[in-house]
């Protein structure tokens, strides 16, 4: 799976931050009646500690707003503070390095199971669950397999793909028909039958040399994919975003994925086609994406920002 890890032992006793109560992980709940729940209805974010910072926050806080702003949600905290907050947590697990957080923004609590926002009565809810947890070293080394699904991405006038939204019901079943093929990750077309992205991770090829990724219309505006694409410019890597189909996939000398969680993840085959062949050494990253997951460590730790 892309979001393979192993599983630590120190998880059992970490304390999550609910409305900003820090609980133990078993007492850890919110209300029957939270929108989040009921519908679905909230923004969230992924975030990497490395050496005692959050790497990229500031990307991640501005995505967080903007989709809250999108959905007309008040998060009701200022990005000072819920970064305050996301930093107490942290401070209070004595965590400062291999930590993923899932940081979670909902309406807040109904009078009733009823979708209309105005029939919210609280403000809104906000949960912080920090975790030891680095990906798996043997699927980064392995490379991943994907299967193209007929689950489309949906066009930005149906539900906008840029919404990081609690709502993930197409990207769920086109795991789950990944899975059932006996795949790691789903491939997701576009509309019109472009590659668009994958269910968890924005998806990249490698065609002499020079790295492509979907146009972006159909997808998350990713974190990691825009600083991959960043890091090319900056480093003398051709680079482009355009539409392009399987065809090219297939045929291409490397492919790899990208997200908060794992950074840069080598894809092994698509649909039964394997990329190339595999080196010597049954590392599956091809000589770009060794490069650039390089890069991008360097780039993350750099750029991680500390308790004010």
């Amino acid at each position: 799976m892309t979001h393979e890890y192993a599983d630590d032992p120190r998880n059992a006793d970490i304390l999550i931050s609910v409305n900003g109560a820090l609980v133990p992980r078993e007492k850890a709940v919110v209300s029957v009646f939270d929108s989040g729940f009921v519908l679905g209805d909230g923004v969230w974010e992924g975030l990497r500690v490395l050496d005692g910072g959050i790497a990229f926050l500031d990307a991640h806080l501005d995505r967080l707003y903007e989709g809250a702003k999108a959905i007309d949600m008040d998060i009701g905290l200022s990005r000072e503070a819920l970064a305050a907050r996301v930093f107490d947590c942290l401070d209070a697990n004595g965590m400062v390095d291999g930590v993923h957080v899932r940081l979670m923004v909902t309406r807040g609590v109904k009078k009733t199971p009823y979708q209309d926002p105005r029939v919210t009565i609280g403000p809104a809810t906000i949960v912080i669950i920090p975790e030891y947890k680095t990906a798996a070293e043997a699927v980064k080394k392995q490379g991943l397999s994907l299967f193209t699904v007929h689950i489309r991405r949906t066009a930005p006038d149906m539900q906008d793909q840029k919404l990081n939204s609690h709502s993930k019901l197409n990207c769920i079943l086109a795991c789950i028909q990944a899975a059932k093929a006996g795949a790691d990750e789903a491939l997701m077309l576009d509309p019109d039958g472009a590659v668009a992205t994958c269910n968890s991770t924005h998806f990249f090829i490698v065609r002499d040399g020079e790295v492509w990724t979907s146009d972006g219309l159909y997808c998350l505006g990713g974190i990691t994919r825009a600083n991959v694409l960043r890091l090319c410019r900056d480093n003398a890597i051709p680079a482009r975003e355009k539409r392009f189909s399987l065809v090219d996939v297939y045929s291409a000398d490397e492919v790899f994925v990208t997200g908060t969680f794992a950074g840069l993840t080598p894809v092994r085959e698509v649909d039964g086609r394997m990329i190339a062949t595999p080196p010597s050494d049954g590392n599956r990253a091809g000589p770009v994406t060794r490069r650039l997951d390089e890069l991008y460590k360097a780039l993350a730790r750099r750029e991680s920002v500390r308790p004010a």
